[in-house]
């Protein structure tokens, strides 16, 4: 027997998962290169909101055509590479349709995939209209341009071609068709291939086998490059994600600390801090390491879709906030700094940072705290939280707030209110 398909094939196999565990590791060492956050409260809540909006996809279905559609591809692609099982065990073992003994079921199966197969065709077709012909202007955005456009793009593509190898593959499988059952679909497309050899039908079925599961394998590991990693990370990110109420923002523990220490008449400021607590390097957050590790997946799982840019009012009336471009940005500089990781065995400083050099104070002192970015994103990512950490460091380590917000904290300070009135002459205005 002729065993090089089998080997070449588990040589693939081997290189493909290999390569995707090699970047799952670094992705995981980059996110884990954030600062600890406790996110193990509330296990029931936390299972019952990633099943609902990460496998039930409850967010999505909030703007009904994209939602509808990405349903249909997410249900679809997962379900059809079910198949991959038979895949890899035909390949391994020279097989061929080896899980055919399971009759009905299994032509209800295949069946059922070629349907999906269609419908994921033409709900990517429709997702490729819109963004390339309609032009939705979300999908437009200037951050949305080189890379993260070409990304998009890519993933169409590659599901376009996927689907149509695998019903290629069924339209050309002689055996299967003059089953008769399992193909609704390709059986209209075996007609396309009439006056074929049977030999020339082997090698198309054949060819259009090999190209689907290398490209499955290609696919898999395209996901780290490419904003699709969401596919994998929004079940962690729905399940980690801030349950507190919107609106809430969180202290910083030594500064609260600080107050509790100035508020006990019985404590001693000069004593050395309890339990081996160090003091803080810095307050809030001018890097990707000063970021808890919540905040750093957030930015890996970002579909930039752009429904939290499209709601935000600071980026709708022109302002340069768009929070999708705060979580790109913030993805960037992590990978910069995994690759320096990576170059080096350990982060050397390359000079840079995330506020100034990837994020403008510009771009965070637009934003309202109006919540609607969170409230928008269909993955629970949090874009307001990067945005109050920056804003914190630069008002408690660079006093950089706007001369108004610097004017209102001195009047707060000096006189208990925001307004520059005497203490006083706080109550003058009932005398109006």
């Amino acid at each position: 027997m002729n065993y090089i398909d089998n080997l070449v094939f588990a040589i693939i196999l081997i290189i493909g998962i290999g390569f995707f565990i090699k970047n799952s590791k670094k992705i995981i060492r980059n996110i884990k290169l954030g600062k600890n956050i406790d996110r193990s409260d509330l296990p029931k809540e936390r299972f019952n909101n990633m099943l609902k909006i990460a496998f039930g996809q409850s967010k999505m279905v909030k703007r009904p055509i994209a939602g509808i559609l990405h349903i249909i591809v997410y249900a679809g692609f997962i379900i059809i590479n079910i198949e991959v099982v038979e895949i890899i065990i035909d390949g391994l073992f020279g097989t061929h349709r080896v899980l055919s003994f399971l009759g009905g079921f299994y032509s209800f199966l295949i069946g059922s995939f070629e349907i999906l197969a269609l419908l994921v065709l033409a709900s990517v077709i429709i997702f490729w209209i819109r963004r390339m012909v309609l032009q939705i202007p979300r999908f437009w955005n200037k951050e949305m341009k080189g890379w993260p456009k070409n990304d998009a793009l890519n993933i169409l593509y590659f599901e376009m071609v996927l689907m149509s190898l695998f019903l290629i593959m069924n339209a050309t499988d002689v055996h299967f068709q003059e089953m008769g059952f399992g193909n609704p679909i390709s059986q209209f497309l075996a007609p396309i291939f009439d006056g074929l050899t049977f030999n020339s039908l082997h090698i198309i079925e054949r060819t259009a086998w090999w190209f689907h599961i290398v490209g499955i394998f290609v696919f898999l590991n395209y996901l780290y490059y490419s904003k699709h990693l969401h596919i994998l990370l929004a079940f962690p990110n729905t399940y980690y994600a801030n349950l507190k109420p919107k609106g809430q923002f969180t202290n910083l523990e030594a500064v609260t600390n600080e107050v509790k220490l100035m508020m006990d008449p019985n404590a001693n400021p000069y004593a050395a801090p309890e339990n081996g607590e160090a003091i803080p390097e810095k307050f809030g957050a001018s890097d990707v390491a000063d970021l808890n590790w919540v905040q750093l997946m957030n930015a890996y799982t970002c579909t930039e879709c752009g429904r939290c840019t499209s709601s935000c009012p600071a980026n709708i009336t022109g302002k340069e906030l768009s929070p999708r471009a705060i979580m790109m940005k913030t993805r960037d500089r992590l990978e910069e700094v995994g690759a320096n990781i990576d170059k080096n065995g350990k982060y050397i400083d390359d000079g840079k940072q995330l506020l100034n050099d990837y994020i403008m104070p510009e771009e965070i002192w637009a934003c309202t705290s109006c919540n609607a970015c969170v409230e928008e994103c269909p993955v629970n990512i949090d874009p307001l939280s990067i945005i109050i950490d920056l804003r914190r460091y630069l008002v408690m380590e660079q006093s950089a707030a706007p001369q108004e917000l610097n004017s209102m904290m001195t009047n707060i300070e000096n006189n208990g209110a925001p307004w520059q009135y005497n203490q006083m002459d706080r109550l003058n205005w009932k005398d109006e």
